[in-house]
């Protein structure tokens, strides 16, 4: 299985790239998130992705799905389909393909022009999509999220998406008899804490409150963390002396 956090920055000054947006890659022809996913390459790159599942509706994990959508479209054959929960698709119909934000791609898809197709996801139930299954888990965050739960014949992964202490994605996460790795953020610094629990993300604090919960000893990367405080967050993660802690690496592929 194949992971690649898509970038959503260039370099500048200090030649590290800084993560706005959230889009995930698995195996070149399924996306998590639709945050980075439209700035991704080139056309001929993205139209290899025919499934993308949405967390939740957070700008940063939306914001380029219009340019993607259209960056697909070739006026036949088979659309991409994008997987929501009620609340999502609900969301992208009346906020975002509503003929002001952006053209009705939803209404506008017919068989002879197919824009895109919208797949309900429902909590616990798996999806099978080119080889791996995917099943949504509820997360703990501001508005209804999914956690991701990513499996092959051989590994199992966790993306657990943004959310602040939760559980029921553990539970499956330790019952998975082939675990290899988990993704989990940590946005704030821990002077932050208060901003951490009122947006349910989390801080290095809760992060290794939250580690305890997974008992496998499985590389746990973190993502997610805001490029204004990154260098602060990456220097109290790295104090918490986590043997197997990693700070992702976005645009590099991990493979599993």
């Amino acid at each position: 299985m194949k992971v690649t956090l898509i970038p959503s920055s260039v370099a500048h000054e200090d030649r590290r790239q800084r993560q706005y947006l959230t889009s995930y890659l698995l195996n070149d022809t399924v996306a998590i998130d639709g945050g980075s996913i439209g700035l991704f390459h080139t056309p001929q790159e993205q139209v290899k992705v025919r499934n993308l599942l949405l967390s939740h509706t957070h700008i940063d994990h939306i914001a380029s799905l219009a340019v993607f959508i259209e960056n697909l479209y070739e006026g036949k054959g088979e659309p991409v389909t994008i997987h929501g929960s009620d609340d999502v698709l609900d969301c992208l119909q009346k906020d975002l393909f509503n003929d002001r934000l952006w053209p009705d791609f939803i209404g506008m898809t017919t068989p002879k022009t197919p824009f895109m197709r919208t797949s309900l996801m429902e909590a616990g139930k798996t999806i099978v999509i080119d080889g791996l299954n995917i099943t949504p888990i509820p997360v703990n965050h501001v508005v209804p999220t999914f956690g991701f739960l990513v499996a092959d014949k051989t590994s199992t992964i966790v993306i657990a998406t943004d959310t602040g202490p939760t559980d029921e994605i553990w539970q499956h996460a330790n019952a998975a008899p082939n675990l290899k790795a988990v993704f989990l953020e940590a946005t704030f610094p821990d002077n932050m804490q208060w901003l951490a629990d009122l947006s349910k993300h989390h801080t290095p604090a809760t992060f290794l409150t939250e580690s305890r919960k997974i008992h496998r000893q499985v590389p746990i990367l973190v993502m997610h963390i805001k490029p204004r405080f990154h260098d602060l967050v990456v220097s109290e993660l790295h104090a918490l002396g986590l043997p197997n802690l990693e700070i992702v690496e976005y645009g590099k592929t991990y493979t599993y």
